[in-house]
Formats: C-alpha cells, sequence, structure tokens
C-alpha cells in the first residue's frame, strides 16, 4: 500500500506571509512532488517555474472533459453540465472549437471600448470611498473598491442589470471559492445562478443589445454555434473568473504596494509605469494560488520526476512566480524589473481569455486610487491582515484603509 502524501499547508495559512513561505517551503523539498490536499484529494503538486509551465502546455497533461469543480459527487448532474461546457474544462478539438466561438465574441476591441465606463465606474467608486473616509474613518477597500469595480465591469459587459448584481455577487463567492462552503451551500448557489443566468440569455435572445451575452448567443463560425450548456458555463466562467480574481488582483497590488513604500512612491511618481507595474503585482503575489486541475493521459516525466497516468496535476502559481531560477531575488517587489514572463494568467491553450480586461481594470484602478489619495494607509499593522482559506485564490479577507 502506497505510502499517504504529506498534507499540504499554503491554501489555508491565515497570514499573507505564511502562505508564501510555505509555497516557498514546499518548493525547496522539489519542483515536483505529491502531496496531500486539504480536501483529502492527493495531487502531484508542481512549484518550479519551467516545470509549471512543461506542465500547462504538455500535450499528455489535460482536464479530461471537466468535472473537477468542488463537491461533483454531489452536485446533480443537469447543474454540472450546465458549469463544465466552457474552455477551461475542454481539451482539443472541443477546446479549440469553443476558444474559436467566444473569441469572436470576447474581442480585443470590446474589451478596450470599455476603458472610458470603467474610468467612470472607478472615479464614481472613489467618491464614495472619499465620503466614507473624510474624516480619517477606515473603509474596507475590498468591499467599498475591490469587489464592486470588477462585479460592475463584468455585469456591464454581460449586460447584467444593477438590481441583480448584489445577489449575483453572493452568488459568485460562494461558487469560486465552494471547496470551503458544505455541499449544500455550494449547489444553492450554482443553481441561483445558472437559473439567472439562463433568464438572463432568454432575454438576450428575445431582445439582443450590445453587450457580450448577445454576442455569445448570435456567434457563429462556419455554421456552429454554442449549444445552451455550453452557452450557460461560459457565461457562468466568465462571472467566476472575471470578478473574484480581478478585485484580489487589486486589492493585494493594493496591499503589496502600501508595505513597500519606497515601490509606491516610484509609481506615484512614474504613472507611466502602471503597465509594468500591474505585471510585477502579477508575478510577485497574484490572485491565483494554482491553476485549475489537471490530468494526466499518460505517465510524464517533468522534473525528474514520472507522474503516472490518472493523476491529478496542479501547478502552483504563486510558487513558480517566485522561482529564483527564473527570477532574480523573487522575494523582492522591484516595480522597475525588465518585462518577465510570468504564470498568474496561466500558459499554453488555457492561457486566461480574460487577461487583458483584468490588466486594464487593474491599472486604471491602481493609477486612480494612488494617484488621488497621497495619503493612503493601511488602518491596521500589516501583520494583522489575513487571507481568506481558498483552493484557487489567493485573497484577503478585508483591506482596511485611510484615505485622509
Amino acid at each position: 500500500m502506497a505510502e499517504s502524501p504529506p498534507i499540504t499547508s499554503p491554501f489555508v495559512e491565515a497570514a499573507p506571509a505564511a502562505r508564501h513561505a510555505a509555497f516557498a517551503d514546499l518548493a525547496a523539498a522539489g519542483p515536483v512532488q505529491r502531496v496531500m490536499l486539504f480536501t483529502g484529494v492527493p495531487v502531484w503538486l508542481i512549484t518550479g517555474y519551467a516545470e509549471a509551465r512543461e506542465a500547462l502546455a504538455h500535450p499528455d497533461i489535460i482536464k479530461g472533459k471537466g468535472g473537477d469543480g468542488p463537491h461533483r459527487d454531489a452536485v446533480p448532474a443537469e447543474l454540472a453540465a450546465a458549469m463544465d461546457h466552457h474552455l477551461l474544462g475542454a481539451d482539443p478539438p472541443d477546446h479549440t472549437r469553443l476558444r474559436r466561438l467566444v473569441s469572436a465574441a470576447f474581442t480585443r476591441r470590446r474589451i478596450e471600448g470599455l476603458e472610458p465606463e470603467i474610468r467612470l465606474i472607478v472615479d464614481g467608486l472613489l467618491d464614495d470611498v472619499s465620503a466614507a473616509g473624510k474624516h480619517g474613518a477606515p473603509i474596507d477597500l475590498l468591499a467599498a473598491f475591490g469587489y464592486p469595480l470588477p462585479l460592475t465591469v463584468i455585469s456591464e459587459l454581460l449586460g447584467v442589470p444593477a438590481e441583480a448584481r448584489r445577489e449575483f455577487q453572493e452568488w459568485t463567492t460562494v461558487a469560486i471559492n465552494g471547496s470551503v462552503h458544505p455541499a449544500e451551500t455550494f449547489i444553492a448557489a450554482a443553481t441561483s445562478l445558472i437559473g439567472y443566468i439562463r433568464e438572463l440569455i432568454a432575454q438576450k435572445l428575445a431582445d439582443p443589445s450590445d453587450d457580450l451575452v448577445s454576442a455569445l448567443v448570435a456567434v457563429r463560425a462556419d455554421g456552429d454555434r454554442l449549444s445552451e450548456d455550453e452557452l450557460t458555463s461560459m457565461v457562468f466562467l466568465l462571472l467566476v473568473a472575471g470578478y473574484e480574481t480581478t478585485a484580489h488582483l487589486i486589492c493585494g497590488g493594493t496591499q503589496t504596494l502600501l508595505t513597500h513604500p519606497d515601490q509606491l512612491d516610484l509609481v506615484r511618481a512614474e504613472p507611466d509605469r502602471l503597465p509594468a507595474v500591474v505585471e510585477e503585482l502579477l508575478r510577485f503575489n497574484g490572485p491565483a494560488q494554482v491553476s485549475t486541475p489537471y490530468r494526466t493521459a499518460a505517465p510524464v516525466r517533468i522534473g525528474g520526476v514520472t507522474i503516472p497516468a490518472g493523476e491529478v496535476v496542479l501547478p502552483a502559481l504563486l510558487a513558480a512566480n517566485r522561482d529564483p531560477r527564473q527570477f532574480h531575488a523573487p522575494e523582492r517587489l522591484d516595480v522597475t524589473r525588465p518585462p518577465a514572463s510570468h504564470l498568474a494568467f496561466g500558459h499554453g491553450i488555457h492561457h486566461c481569455l480574460g487577461a487583458p480586461l483584468a490588466r486594464l481594470e487593474a491599472r486604471i484602478a491602481l493609477g486612480a486610487l494612488v494617484g488621488r489619495f497621497p495619503g493612503l494607509r493601511l488602518a491596521v499593522p500589516p501583520e494583522e491582515l489575513t487571507v481568506q482559506a481558498s483552493f484557487l485564490i489567493n485573497g484577503l479577507t478585508t483591506l482596511p484603509v485611510i484615505v485622509t
């Protein structure tokens, strides 16, 4: 009988520094190793940059029709089908077909056209932050700015009306962190979210407008189009992937800059650096701890280790982005660092389709935030900040700040 692998701790570490330290300890033991998740599932965790990059593009490391989400033994088949038929859970040729169809609707022009709207949303949210904090009252920037910004942007992009967005946020937060919620809580949230998505699709079929759901409903390529399950799954993926991660990119980036005042001074003095600043923040403290799971379709040798067929493979993005074999002084934040190819958005065919939107939101949000509030500072000592227990997300529970 095979010996049980050790249980990993990074996913449930409560302190930001402790989480990175736990991943560093795992990486020090080797770039590829078999460990036990806190959920009781054994996986091959890949912490090395070169090894993770190889795994993410390896033809024998696949998704295997998806179905790796939380509580899938308990999720009704109809609900699973409405969530699983998307890009992130598909392999070629299905992935190739879906990516072609979705890319025809989710265009760079559509994303770039959002910039004026994003700036208006940012300015309005920061007006509220300024008013609430004008007498020095602490503001939870995650609740007041981090979450509302991407939720509003993705809702505008998809055509979700304002009155539906509060429930939308509650369902989405549970859906993306399903592994830390009881099965019944996750299923209830996912059922509500999929039910609403179906209603939204029906509305756009009857009365299309200039939004992404209408474009996804209408898109065709070579006579092909998205099925109903593919439509609900893609909207579900865009919501989940485009909301929580972007919120934590913005607030995790803010926390990182506030705890590195010399780097914050550089950003304020040279705002043209912001695109490069966002890339360094993604590398240093990205919003995704790991990729979504993969499986080996055949024995695969990576980093001097042979992973048998049928095993779960988990590239650890946080660890890979601090691999000293790839990045000089990786534990140091350096917004002047020469451009480097981090893995915060993944790699290979599953590289994040929404990366341009996340970068755009982060650049506008961080630039406006540090420019508008020169006295911005943490309202608590840095060691009192905590990160949420999560399988995927590397995100703070709150970000208390003083803006005056």
